[in-house]
């Protein structure tokens, strides 16, 4: 029995997502905000800091 493993393809489906929306927002298909056509981008990176503080917070008045 042969143990090869196949190559994991992992896409960045939010990435893909925001240059869908970027190209539908130049050629006119959409007329959102940009807000919201940069949204796949910006708001796991708001997630991530927002998560990061309610740690941090926790940890500090943990602490005291």
């Amino acid at each position: 029995m042969s143990n090869s493993t196949k190559p994991i393809i992992r896409l960045p489906y939010l990435g893909i997502l925001g240059l869908i929306f970027i190209t539908l927002k130049l050629t006119g298909h959409i007329t959102w905000s940009w807000l919201w056509v940069l949204a796949p981008f910006w708001i796991p990176l708001g997630l991530a800091l927002l998560i990061f503080l309610i740690v941090f917070l926790f940890a500090f008045f943990k602490n005291k």
